[in-house]
């Protein structure tokens, strides 16, 4: 820029010099005004929390169904006519409690004809032995012969041997009297009737009268993918997980409604054998129902307790992004200052946080807050967040 003054002649000369420079001055304070200069931004600031490792518990979360403690077909034992229905149905039924009446008039019969046998099989066992203890001294005097004895004391163990026979006899039609009257078997819920009075019903039928099921408590059945048992066993094996006080056994559901159900179970058992089809292993839960919530059938997912990582990581979800191919990254903070998106391993969620089973260390800093337009590589601000890992 050409800078042009002039002077007074009038005026001293030092004068007319701090007047020039004041000039020139403010003349470069307006060029620099005028070029819009202005200083370099700091860097984004950027919230991080320092991981560090902590006990976590494990679980996996499995789709199951409910299937009943106990089932029992009611089936009659012997042929007869329906006379009675003693229930309502479903209702609950308690062991023992008499459900149908089928007609006993034969039964009785037969079980009063049986008795009638032994009273007449007992008189001749008292005939008979008094015939052998008369023949006894006789024989011994030789006064009958040997043959007239013996026929004697075998006509007295043939009596009391029909009486044995009678007692049994007697007791099989007492057994199938008593069957007239179709108890239940188990306590439970009973279904409907597929008999009503009046029909006909047989001891070798297919088609039972009712079912009765138990539902508390009920069964959970459970399907683990092989591999999930088979990874499970080696980090047990490899100290990466410790079992558990009760043995890994706590079971906790959520019902077809997203609810929780809200008392937990115990694992009863597993399967010893990998389903051919669908290469899963089979796991069987038992869980308290006494409001009956629970019901055959029913669709639950179950969440189990595999152990315990006493070096576990969360992070949290929030803090964990996903890149075009599906991996998990996160952003972490180096002693420069500058954030490095790496991609992380992580498994099951807990609560607001992610299970991180690799890409990170302890001790390493994550950025948790300001990731909104945050570049691979870019310096940042960081300041301590309030999350914790």
């Amino acid at each position: 820029m050409l800078i042009s003054v002039t002077y007074p002649p009038s005026r001293p000369v030092a004068l007319r010099a701090a007047i020039g420079l004041g000039a020139v001055a403010l003349a470069l304070s307006a060029c620099e005004k005028s070029s819009g200069a202005s200083p370099p931004p700091k860097p984004p600031q950027v919230g991080y929390i320092t991981v560090e490792p902590q006990s976590v518990t494990r679980t996996t979360e499995l789709p199951g169904r409910a299937s009943a403690f106990m089932t029992a077909a009611i089936v009659p034992q012997v042929s007869g006519v329906i006379l009675k229905r003693l229930f309502t149905e479903g209702s609950a039924v308690k062991e023992g409690q008499q459900l149908y009446q089928i007609d006993p008039a034969t039964y009785q019969a037969t079980y009063d004809a049986d008795r009638a046998t032994l009273a007449h099989d007992q008189a001749a066992l008292v005939t008979a032995r008094a015939k052998a203890d008369r023949y006894r001294p006789l024989a011994a005097a030789q006064a009958i012969s040997s043959q007239d004895y013996d026929d004697a004391v075998a006509a007295e163990k043939e009596a009391a041997a029909d009486i044995l026979s009678a007692k049994a006899q007697i007791e099989q039609a007492q057994i199938n009297l008593n069957y007239t009257k179709v108890l239940a078997p188990i306590t439970g819920q009973i279904g409907a009737s597929s008999v009503t009075p009046g029909a006909l019903v047989t001891a070798d039928q297919t088609t039972p009268l009712a079912t009765v099921t138990q539902l508390d408590p009920i069964y959970i059945d459970l399907n683990e993918p092989a591999t999930t048992l088979l990874r499970l066993k080696r980090e047990l094996a490899d100290g990466q997980l410790e079992q558990t006080s009760d043995g890994g056994a706590r079971v906790t559901l959520k019902l077809e409604d997203g609810s929780d159900y809200g008392t937990a179970g115990k694992l009863q058992f597993s399967e010893v054998t990998v389903s051919e089809t669908t290469g899963t292993v089979l796991l069987r839960a038992i869980f308290p129902n006494p409001d009956h919530t629970l019901l055959p059938g029913m669709f639950v997912r179950a969440e189990i307790v595999e152990g315990v990582n006493k070096n576990g990581i969360l992070l949290p979800q929030q803090a964990v992004s996903h890149d075009s191919r599906g991996d998990a990254t996160v952003y972490v903070i180096d002693a420069q200052n500058k954030a490095h998106l790496e991609t992380i391993e992580t498994g099951a969620a807990v609560g607001n946080q992610w299970i991180v089973t690799g890409g990170v260390k302890p001790g390493e800093r994550i950025a948790v807050d300001g990731l909104l337009g945050l570049q691979d590589g870019e310096t940042v601000t960081p300041v301590t967040s309030d999350l914790t890992s």
